[in-house]
């Protein structure tokens, strides 16, 4: 600051002596720039005083030689700043080049996976497309293969199904679980005639084909079980079964007609045995005791037999409607009356043969003779409203009923 407060006086010392000289023509021109200059307030210009501090850090000697050197120095030093800047834009610019360069690779990249994700665009909508179209096919054929799985159930047997109504050998037990399966395939068959009035012939025909041999395989397995368990309509594990198996056969009457007359033939042998050993052995333990200890006694005898007779046939005739309760398609009373006919079919000839022995006897007399006759008229009524008269303890072969025998007389006897 003393060094600029020297340089102000000398310059004041110039203006005097350059206002001095003004009257020797030195021009005004000057002597105005001289008084702007000195005019100027240094303190409020701050760009000046940055350039006067500037110099000053390389200004350091304020000589006529220094003054003279005053211009090249500044233009030297104000290369070096440029220099100094152009060597640090220098590293700007080649950081901004290598940017362009990561940038351009970048556009390049850009530019390249954009045609690619285009091209992709183009070949995914194709591929969009065929697989919509393949997800439309693929919901169809689920739905084909719900209604073929549906129609498969409603229509055919499952092989489980299959395996109970065939059985695993011939000796195979009927089961309850047999009798369903049965019914479901009478179900079938009958959905088939609905199914061809729908206009399904040819599926309609082959399921009502095949429902048709797997109902005769089981009918056939069915009677034969049948036919040799029918002897045990008294067994409570097998009644219910029988009785089923029975109601089902009723659609085929000759097999019916066989498993009932088998039956009846079995209780047929029963009964004759039954009444043979009343006859011979008497009850259990000898009580009661023997029917013929009172042959000798002709009424007693008799009614013993009679007796006998009528207190085994509504055994006879509870088993036989056991056997039949679930018969819907027949006449039940019809075939138990006719079924029972066959099974008393049996005692008829021992019967009538100690009957017309004991008639033949010579010393039996006329109200012997009317007491058997009325006791014999009896137990024909009284059995009569269970039994068929026409065909009450009539044999095959004989020349009349056992009825008429006692009314008749024998020979010798009026």
């Amino acid at each position: 600051m003393s060094e600029g407060c020297g340089a102000r006086k000398e310059m004041n010392n110039v203006a005097m002596s350059v206002h001095d000289s003004g009257e020797k023509g030195v021009g005004s021109g000057l002597c105005k720039r001289l008084n702007k200059i000195l005019e100027t307030r240094l303190e409020n210009d701050k760009e000046t005083l940055e350039a006067l501090k500037e110099l000053s850090t390389f200004f350091t000697e304020n000589t006529l030689q220094a003054r003279r050197n005053l211009r090249s120095k500044i233009e030297k030093r104000s290369l070096a700043i440029n220099e100094e800047f152009l060597s640090a834009f220098s590293e700007v610019k080649e950081a901004l080049d290598a940017i362009y360069r990561d940038v351009s690779e970048m556009n390049s990249s850009v530019q390249n996976m954009t045609a690619r994700l285009q091209a992709t665009k183009t070949q995914t909508r194709h591929l969009i497309d065929q697989t919509t179209k393949l997800q439309g096919e693929s919901q169809k054929l689920c739905m084909q293969q719900e209604v073929a799985g549906a129609f498969l159930r409603s229509f055919q047997l499952s092989s489980a199904e299959q395996a109970v109504l065939h059985g695993s050998s011939r000796e195979a037990e009927i089961t309850d679980e047999f009798f369903t399966v049965l019914d479901r395939v009478q179900s079938i068959h009958s959905n088939g005639r609905m199914l061809m009035q729908s206009g399904h012939q040819t599926a309609a025909l082959e399921i009502m084909e095949q429902m048709a041999l797997y109902q005769e395989a089981a009918l056939e397995r069915l009677y034969r079980w049948t036919q040799s368990h029918c002897r045990n309509i008294e067994s409570g594990d097998t009644s219910a079964l029988l009785s089923q198996a029975m109601s089902r056969l009723q659609g085929r009457p000759i097999l019916f007609k066989y498993v009932l007359d088998e039956y009846c033939a079995s209780r047929r042998s029963v009964l004759v045995r039954a009444f043979i050993d009343a006859l011979t052995q008497g009850g259990p333990g000898g009580t009661p005791k023997p029917i013929e200890m009172h042959a000798h006694d002709p009424k007693r005898y008799v009614g013993d037999m009679l007796a006998w007779l009528h207190q085994t046939m509504p055994n006879e005739r509870e088993n036989l409607l056991i056997l039949l309760k679930s018969c819907n398609k027949t006449d039940v009373a019809e075939q138990v009356r006719q079924a029972l006919c066959n099974i008393t079919e049996g005692v008829c000839h021992p019967l009538k043969v100690r009957v017309e022995h004991i008639l033949a006897a010579a010393d039996i007399g006329a109200t012997v003779l009317y007491s058997i006759t009325n006791l014999v008229r009896f137990y024909q009524q009284v059995i009569g409203q269970v039994m068929n008269l026409n065909m009450m303890l009539s044999t095959p072969g004989d020349s009349g009923q056992l009825a008429a025998v006692y009314t008749s007389g024998t020979p010798g006897t009026k």
